[in-house]
C-alpha cells in the first residue's frame, strides 16, 4: 500500500540514510547546545545580583566560566547546525536527481497519448516546483522537524528545573498559542490545500495553453478574456485562494502574537511572587529568575515558530507529493516478455473499440475494421469529432485499446517491442513541435545515426531547402532565436524532412495540409510523394482534394467505419462520403461578390 503524507516524505528521506541520520543527529545536539548560553547567562546574572550593591565582589573567575561556557554554547549551536545542513543539502540534492530522474523515466514508459490528455503545464509544475519542495523538505525542514521535537522536552525541564511557577506560566502561554494555530489544521484546511494545488495545476495547464497561442491573440487584439480556459482558471484560482488565505487571518495572527510574547503571561506571576519576597537575597533571587525567563521567553518563542513553519511547509508538501504520487501511478505501457516482429507492414484494425475515459463509457471508436496495405494510400475522412484522430493515435499505441486489434505485419502492437514499433511508423501531425535547435538538429530528431549530406537530401526532398540555406546561419539556424521563426508551412516541411530522414515503414498523417494556404500545399504535396513512396499510408483529411489518389477511402462517422472503397465507388454509392464531396465542391467554387447599393 502507497504511504502518504509524513511516512511518505520519510520514505524518499531514506534514500540517503546515512547522511539524513547524520544531519538529524547533529541537528539535534544543536538544538540542546542551544540553550547552554541561557543557563550560563543565568548564572551570571544570579552571581551579580547577589553581590548587590558590592558588584566588584563578585567571583570574577567564575563570570568568566560562564562566559566562555556561554561563547561555546553559541558558537557549538552554529557549528553543528551547519554541519547538520551539509549533511542534510547533501542527501536532498541526491534526492531530487533521483526522483527527478525517476519520474521523467516514468513519463517515457507511459503511452504517449497520457501526456495529450494531461498538459504540459501540470507535468512542469510537478517536475519544477512539487519535487523541489521535497528537496527543501529534506534539507531544511527535516533537520529542523528533528530539533522541534527534541528541544521542547530539553526546555520544559528547564523551564521547570529553574522555577516551577514561571514555567507553568509560560506553557500556559504556548498552550494558548498553540491552541489558536491548531484550529487552523483540520480536514477542511487539508481539502483546501488539495483544491488550491489542483486549480494551480489547471492554472498552469491553460496558461501554457494561452502563451502558445499568443500570436493568435494579439493578431486579433484580443485580452485574456478572449481566451475562455485561462480565464475560467484564473478565476476557480481566486476563488479557492482568497477565503483560504482569509481564513488564515485571524487565527495565524493571534497564534504568532501570543507565542512571540509568551512573557506576558510571567508578569502576573512575577508580580505575586515578588510580593512575598521579604529580604535582599529573595529579591536577588527572584529578580534572576525573572530576568531569566524574559531572556528564555525569546528561545521559545524561536523554538515554536520554527514548529509551526514547518509543518505549514509540510502541509503544502503533503499536496505535491499527492499529485506527483498520482502521475507515479499511472499504468505504465505494458510490454510483452516475448515480443514479436512485424512480417510485413499491412496495418490491421480488427473490431477496434476505444475509450478515452473507460468510467464513462463513452466510446470514441466502436467495432471498427479494416486492412491498409502494404506500400498503398489508405484515407481516412469524416466529420469533425468521428475517431479520425484516434485511429491515427492508436496506430503508433499512444493509447491501449479497449477491445479488437491493431496489427502490423500479422503483430499485435502490443506484442511488438515499444522501440521496435515506434522505429516502423513515422508522423506528421496537424500540430508541429520544433525544438529550439538548429534546423539540421530538428531534422536529424528523426534519424539521430543521419549523416549531414542525409540530412540535407532530406530537406531537399521536402521542398525546405530552399528556405533554409536563406536563413542567416543556414542549416546551423537556431530556430526562436534572434527573430528567426518560420511559418506554418515552413515548420511543416521541416517536420516531413524529419519523416522522410527517420525512413520508416509506415508513415501517419494526421490533417498535416488542414491550415496550409494554396502555395504551401502544393510543396507540402510534392514533399508527400517522396515520404510516401512505397510505404503504407495512414492519411487522415481535412481536404478531400488530396486524397481522391488513394488506394482506398474510409469514411469515419460517429466512431464507426460506414463506408469504403475507391473515390469513384464512393461517388456511385453515395451516401456519407458523396454528401461530403459536394459540400466541399461546392463551396471550393464560392466566390466573393460586391455589393450593388442604391443610390
Amino acid at each position: 500500500m502507497q504511504k502518504t503524507g509524513l511516512a511518505r516524505l520519510l520514505e524518499f528521506a531514506m534514500m540517503k540514510k546515512p547522511l539524513v541520520f547524520g544531519s538529524i543527529i547533529l541537528s539535534v545536539m544543536a538544538s540542546v547546545i542551544s540553550f547552554v548560553p541561557y543557563i550560563a547567562i543565568y548564572r551570571i546574572v544570579q552571581e551579580l545580583l547577589n553581590s548587590l550593591p558590592d558588584i566588584a565582589g563578585a567571583d570574577s573567575a567564575l563570570l568568566i566560566r560562564y562566559g566562555w561556557i556561554a561563547f561555546f554554547g553559541v558558537a557549538g549551536n552554529i557549528l553543528l547546525y551547519f554541519a547538520a545542513l551539509m549533511c542534510s543539502h547533501l542527501a536532498a540534492f541526491g534526492t531530487l536527481y533521483r526522483l527527478k530522474v525517476d519520474f521523467m523515466s516514468h513519463l517515457a514508459r507511459v503511452p504517449l497519448g497520457f501526456h495529450v490528455l494531461v498538459g504540459s503545464g501540470k507535468l512542469s509544475k510537478i517536475t519544477d516546483e512539487n519535487i523541489e519542495k521535497i528537496e527543501g523538505f529534506i534539507a531544511h525542514q527535516l533537520p529542523d522537524l528533528a530539533a522541534a521535537l527534541v528541544a521542547p522536552v530539553v526546555m520544559f525541564v528547564i523551564l521547570f528545573a529553574v522555577d516551577w511557577r514561571f514555567g507553568a506560566a509560560t506553557v500556559v502561554g504556548i498552550i494558548f498559542g498553540f491552541a489558536q494555530y491548531a484550529m487552523l489544521y483540520n480536514t477542511s484546511a487539508k481539502t483546501m490545500m488539495d483544491e488550491y494545488q489542483k486549480a494551480l495545476e489547471e492554472m498552469n495547464n491553460a496558461s501554457v495553453e494561452y502563451i502558445r497561442g499568443i500570436s493568435v491573440v494579439k493578431a486579433f487584439r484580443q485580452t485574456v478574456y478572449s481566451f475562455r480556459r485561462l480565464h475560467e482558471t484564473i478565476k476557480r484560482y481566486t476563488s479557492i485562494i482568497i477565503p483560504y488565505t482569509l481564513g488564515w487571518e485571524t487565527g495565524y495572527s493571534a497564534a504568532v502574537t501570543i507565542i512571540k510574547n509568551v512573557f506576558v503571561f510571567i508578569v502576573p506571576v512575577a508580580i505575586l511572587i515578588g510580593m512575598f519576597a521579604t529580604d535582599g537575597a529573595s529579591y536577588a533571587a527572584f529578580a534572576g529568575t525573572v530576568i531569566f525567563y524574559l531572556v528564555f521567553t525569546l528561545s521559545v518563542s524561536g523554538i515554536l515558530m520554527k514548529v509551526m513553519y514547518a509543518n505549514g511547509v509540510i502541509m503544502q508538501i503533503y499536496s505535491g507529493v499527492e499529485a506527483m504520487d498520482t502521475i507515479l501511478a499511472e499504468p505504465e505501457l505494458p510490454v510483452s516478455p516475448q515480443p514479436k516482429t512485424a512480417q510485413g507492414y499491412d496495418v490491421v484494425f480488427t473490431d477496434v473499440s476505444f475509450s478515452y475515459d473507460k468510467e464513462k463509457g463513452v466510446e470514441a471508436l466502436r467495432g471498427v475494421s479494416f486492412t491498409a496495405p502494404q506500400g498503398k494510400i489508405t484515407a481516412i475522412v469524416g466529420p469533425s469529432g468521428g475517431g479520425k484522430s484516434t485511429i491515427a493515435h492508436l496506430i503508433p499505441r499512444f493509447f491501449d485499446i479497449t477491445g479488437g486489434s491493431v496489427a502490423i505485419g500479422g503483430a499485435d502492437i502490443r506484442d511488438m517491442d515499444p522501440h521496435a514499433l515506434m522505429d516502423c511508423v513515422s508522423f506528421v501531425f496537424q500540430d508541429v513541435y520544433l525544438f529550439k535547435q538548429s534546423v539540421m538538429d530538428n531534422i536529424r530528431m528523426g534519424n539521430p545515426a543521419a549523416t549531414d549530406e542525409q540530412v540535407i537530401e532530406a530537406a531537399k526532398a521536402a521542398q525546405c531547402h530552399e528556405f533554409v540555406e536563406k536563413l542567416p546561419l543556414g542549416y546551423q539556424t537556431i530556430i526562436g532565436t534572434k527573430g528567426v521563426h518560420l511559418s506554418g508551412g515552413e515548420q511543416q516541411r521541416i517536420a516531413i524532412a524529419r519523416a522522410i530522414v527517420k525512413d520508416s515503414a509506415i508513415v501517419v498523417l494526421d490533417e498535416a495540409t488542414a491550415f496550409s494556404d494554396p502555395e504551401n500545399e502544393y510543396l507540402i504535396q510534392r514533399a508527400f510523394e517522396r515520404l510516401m513512396k512505397n510505404k503504407t499510408v495512414i492519411m487522415i483529411a481535412h481536404r478531400l482534394s488530396t486524397v481522391r489518389g488513394a488506394g482506398q477511402i474510409i469514411v469515419i462517422d460517429g466512431g464507426r467505419v460506414v463506408q469504403r472503397g475507391s473515390h469513384d465507388e464512393l461517388l456511385k454509392q453515395g451516401g456519407r462520403y458523396g454528401d461530403m464531396w459536394r459540400v466541399y465542391t461546392e463551396t471550393t467554387s464560392w466566390r466573393m461578390e460586391k455589393s450593388k447599393r442604391s443610390a
